[in-house]
């Protein structure tokens, strides 16, 4: 498993394809009882590497809370595994369906195959559950898989690769590292479905190259998912609900709020509850271990450049804890960004850090058009204890998933489908529905010795019993 890709890419990762692939045709359907064995050991597994894994991942970032590690990465991989052990016999079953009275007496039910080998391409935002997250489901499902780990987190890396090794061998399950020219040429393989996740731009790449091999994918990408604070609601509640969502990673995940709508008289009501509650759990960030770093000079820079270009064109720029951007350990406490326009770099792309864009406004209905007006995100948060406000919220926007006076907390949710639509993504995965994009619904229509109706039909046409047939159906 521990395989360095260098110039020779392409050729050393259709060969792990290939023998992947021979190994899945000489066991095609792997039993309820070893899949049961997979997940378990991979359970053990997690929990056996939980220290190493939570302490690699700070390194990698110079500095990443553990609790937030341990929160965000290691338990919901806990937590799907138990869910899919409680399922899984269920999602195995065929399900039996309906002939009608045409096909009748046959009888037709749905088989869910595993579609053999699954690609899963992972960021670098939380190496750990969208690794071995997608892995879970996967194996579940009865496949084998590629996964392609980001080369921004190499110290989380070692500790996966060694943690699975010792469960898989490189014909179960491979993990392979390297950059942009070896993900070029993972994402050209023939996989039988790829997963991705990662940012739009990357995402429409990835699209590209499967799509001269026809290999399905699903695409897990990110968007500005917007927070809309309703009239209604108390600010110090509203931030309460949101800020979690925006400070954990430092705002470094897929489904972090991008920017928040707020009642344009409560504006200074919804800074300054911020600038509280924010003082109330982190204090000052710097030496707050609580509090994690930038992941990356390149991100930082990145952010910086977002947040002098805002100034440049006029925004009004408030730290949330009074307290100076700390270049050398990359921590950026929440930066509440005022008179933002469409013009400025914060409000074009995702921004995947600590910057908070608060924007104004008279009506919710003015808000909702804000939201629609730009592509369609992959979460959206709405702080408001109204029935009417929430359900005309629901109605009127599109995005992968909604939060009702809460954020980020949704992609938890074992037993629903998480992903996006449109630019923020297609497919989804977790629960049920992972498990059914990890299979292929095969169709089977079967029939018993003696009664045989498809004869009906057969040519010559225009007999009695064609014609009643035909007036009996077309009514």
């Amino acid at each position: 498993m521990n395989m360095h890709i260098g110039n020779q890419a392409a050729k050393s990762l259709s060969q792990m394809l290939i023998e992947q692939r021979n190994c899945y045709v000489n066991e095609p359907a792997p039993s309820y009882d070893a899949r049961i064995e997979h997940l378990k050991s991979l359970r053990a597994a997690i929990l056996s590497y939980q220290e190493q894994l939570v302490a690699a991942l700070s390194r990698d970032y110079g500095n990443r809370s553990i609790d937030d590690s341990m929160i965000s990465d290691i338990m919901p991989c806990i937590n799907n595994i138990n869910y899919s052990l409680k399922h899984l016999k269920k999602w195995m079953k065929p399900s039996s369906r309906h002939a009608g009275l045409l096909l009748s007496p046959a009888k037709i039910k749905v088989h869910y195959q595993p579609l053999g080998v699954v690609g899963i391409i992972v960021p670098w935002n939380f190496p750990i559950m969208l690794s071995v997250g997608p892995l879970i489901t996967a194996l579940a499902a009865g496949n084998r898989a590629m996964i392609k780990l980001s080369e921004f987190t190499p110290e989380t890396n070692q500790v996966i690769k060694t943690m699975l090794s010792s469960i898989f061998d490189s014909k179960h399950v491979v993990c392979i590292e390297g950059e942009a020219e070896v993900a070029a040429a993972f994402s050209s393989l023939p996989f039988d479905h790829l997963l991705f996740t990662g940012s739009t731009t990357v995402g429409r790449h990835v699209m590209r190259a499967a799509a001269d091999n026809l290999t399905p994918v699903t695409l897990e990408l990110g968007g500005k998912s917007p927070v809309i604070v309703a009239n209604d609601i108390d600010m110090a509640t509203a931030v309460e609900r949101m800020i979690y969502g925006k400070c954990l990673n430092a705002g470094q995940i897929c489904v972090a709020p991008d920017y928040v709508l707020v009642p344009r008289v409560k504006v200074d009501s919804f800074i300054q509850a911020y600038k509280k509650k924010f003082t109330s759990m982190y204090g000052q960030v710097s030496d707050n271990k609580d509090y994690g770093s930038v992941i990356n000079q390149r991100q930082f820079d990145r952010l910086i450049q977002v947040l002098d270009d805002a100034k440049s064109k006029g925004a009004c720029i408030i730290s949330a804890n009074d307290e100076a951007i700390n270049s050398d350990k990359r921590k950026i406490p929440t930066q509440l960004i005022c008179n933002a326009t469409d013009e400025m770099l914060v409000l074009q792309d995702e921004i995947f850090g600590p910057l908070l864009p608060v924007i104004p406004y008279d009506s919710i209905d003015e808000a909702i058009n804000y939201v629609n007006q730009r592509p369609r995100p992959l979460a959206l948060y709405l702080m408001s204890f109204d029935k009417e406000i929430q359900q005309h919220v629901l109605n009127h926007t599109h995005s992968g998933g909604v939060c009702i006076n809460e954020a980020v907390f949704h992609v938890a949710a074992d037993d629903a489908p998480f992903g996006g639509i449109g630019p923020s993504g297609m497919g989804h995965y977790h629960g049920k529905e992972g498990f059914l994009t990890f299979s292929h619904a095969k169709t089977v229509l079967s029939r018993g010795k003696y009664l045989n109706t498809g004869k009906l039909v057969h040519p010559p046409y225009g007999g009695v019993i064609q014609r009643l047939l035909m007036k009996f159906f077309l009514r």
